[in-house]
């Protein structure tokens, strides 16, 4: 793990992650006034995470998630990012969240679980607050 050198900010905002069905028009809430979203579609669902203030009371949700970024860009052929973070966090019985994009990973875990969750990525990387 520690020879991966990964260095995590934090960002500032709760999150939602939030389900529609997989022919729903993508909502304007999604991406409203948001520094953070992610719109995934499978031909059985739309998942958005985005600010958990914009999320209509109707939208199935689930709300309270906090959200560790990877600082990057990471290149797409490094392996074993996501396992390296989510291994020990699993060992502590916390749960997570992951996305990724073309140049970076986020984990997200419950706001209660936040600080367990920092302190032991603490251990292993730079956490940036």
């Amino acid at each position: 793990m520690s020879d991966l050198n990964l260095r995590l900010s934090v960002l500032p905002q709760t999150l939602a992650v939030c389900r529609l069905e997989n022919k729903s028009p993508l909502p304007e809430w999604a991406l409203r006034g948001s520094k953070f979203s992610s719109i995934t579609a499978s031909s059985e669902e739309i998942s958005i995470v985005c600010d958990e203030s914009v999320v209509p009371a109707d939208v199935k949700a689930v709300k309270d998630w906090r959200a560790f970024k990877v600082e990057g860009p990471l290149d797409l052929s490094m392996t074993g990012i996501v396992a390296s973070l989510t291994a020990p966090l699993a060992d502590a019985a916390i749960s997570v969240f992951t996305l990724s994009t073309y140049d970076t990973d986020y984990l997200l875990v419950k706001t209660e679980k936040f600080e367990d969750a920092a302190r032991i990525l603490s251990g292993f990387c730079k956490v940036n607050r």
